[in-house]
């Protein structure tokens, strides 16, 4: 098991993240989604490393098999946790690629360190810029959803996963977008994490205002965003994202819904990879 030492907890013990280190050639460093693992990437870790590329995929705090502390999961301390694996493994030159949640984590890294080590980024399915509907940000989502899923996390996890996994692909009575083998092992992947680092970061990627951090971006940037996506709205999202970084490549995609790593994954790693190869 491989896993490498970033940071400190409240207590002063370290937090080791789990990663996987595929391929030579240019890094790449995959930000898995919440609230899974590094392992939702399989299908595009399979495809960026098939052509030259080094991939390098993690995962969060307090998910799949990286140390499972109290506290630090409010992004100043996650893109601290990125910095740390990046110096550790001496990375530089790189892309980093964040989905859903892991999208703040680049755009508060971006922001905090000014994007050293990094050469190009992109956004899949990202929460950015900021989906808390308030008073300056009244095209966000309303606080009684986010105070929704603390509720069924906090009452019954797995079911609430479960459901939630639906929505997460489109699945509908009448629209069958994965198998029920797909949604099982989504399943498999989200069960492992803390409850305490899971209902934490509904409130860190809810909560946190990242439009300053992507006004600092001034590298290459993709973003791509299901137009369909139910849970993190393509209008509250990504075409703000796109608004607020206007040189970046926009790619939306008709039909698809959040999870579109594995609903279109053909599409993603065709545009992740040309972004790579540009």
């Amino acid at each position: 098991m491989t896993k490498i030492k970033v940071n400190q907890d409240h207590s002063g013990k370290p937090v080791e993240l789990f990663y996987e280190d595929i391929g030579s050639g240019a890094p790449v460093v995959l930000i898995h989604g919440w609230p899974v693992s590094q392992q939702m990437w399989e299908n595009q870790i399979l495809a960026i490393a098939s052509k030259g590329f080094r991939v390098i995929s993690y995962d969060r705090r307090g998910f799949g098999q990286s140390s499972k502390p109290w506290d630090g999961y409010d992004y100043d301390t996650l893109a601290d946790d990125l910095k740390g694996l990046l110096v550790a493994l001496d990375l530089t030159g790189v892309t980093l690629v964040g989905f859903s949640m892991g999208g703040g984590e680049i755009a508060r890294y971006m922001g905090k360190y000014s994007g050293e080590r990094v050469s190009k980024v992109a956004f899949v399915s990202a929460i950015t810029p900021f989906l808390l509907k308030t008073d300056n940000n009244p095209d966000g989502v309303d606080k009684s959803v986010f105070d929704g899923m603390i509720d069924g996390l906090t009452k019954d996890r797995p079911a609430f996963l479960e459901t939630f996994g639906k929505g997460f692909f489109g699945v509908s009575a009448l629209h069958h977008s994965v198998s029920s083998a797909v949604l099982d092992w989504n399943q498999s992947l989200a069960l492992p994490a803390s409850l305490k680092g899971t209902l934490d970061c509904v409130r860190a990627f809810s909560e946190t205002d990242f439009r300053e951090d992507l006004k600092k971006i001034t590298v290459p940037t993709l973003i791509i965003h299901g137009k369909d996506d139910k849970t993190v709205p393509f209008e509250a999202s990504g075409e703000r994202t796109a608004k607020l970084i206007p040189s970046a490549t926009f790619k939306a995609y008709d039909g698809a819904p959040h999870g579109l790593f594995i609903t279109h994954k053909d599409q993603l790693n065709k545009d992740l990879l040309e972004f790579l190869d540009a």
